[in-house]
C-alpha cells in the first residue's frame, strides 16, 4: 500500500513539473511573439552651416522685399522623396524612414530668406502689412513656389539631388501689384552616396545654390 502511494505522489510531483514547465515554455513563446518596436525615422534639415549668414557689407544695402510662399505641392509632406529615373522618372517615391524636419517648401524659404538677408530686410506677408510706404513705395514682393525637390537616381548608385524653383518678382501698389519678371531656377547637385543621407545633403546644397542665383538676379533686376 505504501508503494502505490509512493508512487502516485512522485507521479503527481512528475506531473506538477511538466506543467510548471509547459506554462513557462508558454510564456517564453509568448514573449518571443511579441512584435519589436517600429524603428525611429531618421529627421534630416540643411544643416546649421548649410546657408550661413553674414552681415551685409556697409552701404550695400539693398530694398526691402517680401517673400511670399505658395502652398507646398507636397500638401506638407515631409518624407524625403525619390525618383529611379531608369525605371520610371514619373514616379514619385517616398523613403519610408528619412523624413525631413518641415514641409521642403518651409526649408527652401528659410534657405532664401537667410541668403537674401545678408543684403537686404526680408518681411513675411504679415510684416509686411504693418510696413508705410517710403518715398512713396511699398516693398517689392517675391513670390516663390517649389516645383521639384526630390533625389534623382540615374542608377542603382549613382543619384543627385534636383530642386527646381518657381519665382515671379512684383512691385506692390496701393491698388495692387504689378509683374516685374518671373524666372525659373534649377539646380542639381550630385550625392555622394545613394541612399537618403546622400540625397538630404545634395538637395541642401542645390537650395544654396538656387539662393545664390536668386540673389544674383534680383540684383540684376535693379532690386
Amino acid at each position: 500500500m505504501k508503494t502505490i502511494k509512493k508512487i502516485a505522489a512522485r507521479a503527481c510531483q512528475t506531473g506538477a513539473k511538466a506543467l510548471y514547465g509547459s506554462i513557462f515554455l508558454a510564456l517564453l513563446a509568448g514573449c518571443s511573439a511579441l512584435p519589436e518596436p517600429p524603428q525611429r525615422a531618421t529627421v534630416y534639415d540643411f544643416g546649421p552651416g548649410a546657408v550661413p549668414a553674414a552681415p551685409a557689407p556697409q552701404g550695400m544695402a539693398l530694398p526691402p522685399l517680401v517673400l511670399v510662399d505658395a502652398p507646398d505641392i507636397h500638401d506638407g509632406r515631409q518624407a524625403l522623396q525619390y525618383r529611379l529615373a531608369y525605371a520610371n522618372a514619373q514616379e514619385l517615391r517616398p523613403y519610408s524612414l528619412a523624413r525631413w524636419s518641415q514641409p521642403p517648401a518651409a526649408l527652401v524659404q528659410q534657405a532664401l530668406r537667410e541668403r537674401l538677408a545678408r543684403e537686404r530686410i526680408v518681411f513675411s506677408p504679415n510684416q509686411a502689412a504693418l510696413q508705410k510706404p517710403k518715398d512713396g513705395r511699398l516693398p517689392g514682393v517675391l513670390r516663390v513656389q517649389l516645383e521639384e525637390f526630390s533625389q534623382v537616381f540615374d542608377a542603382a548608385n549613382a543619384s543627385s539631388g534636383v530642386l527646381r524653383l518657381r519665382v515671379v518678382l512684383a512691385d506692390a501698389g496701393m491698388t495692387g501689384e504689378t509683374v516685374v519678371a518671373q524666372q525659373l531656377f534649377t539646380a542639381r547637385r550630385p550625392a555622394a552616396t545613394p541612399d537618403a543621407a546622400g540625397g538630404a545633403k545634395a538637395l541642401a546644397l542645390a537650395a544654396a545654390q538656387v539662393a545664390d542665383e536668386l540673389a544674383d538676379w534680383l540684383r540684376q533686376q535693379g532690386r
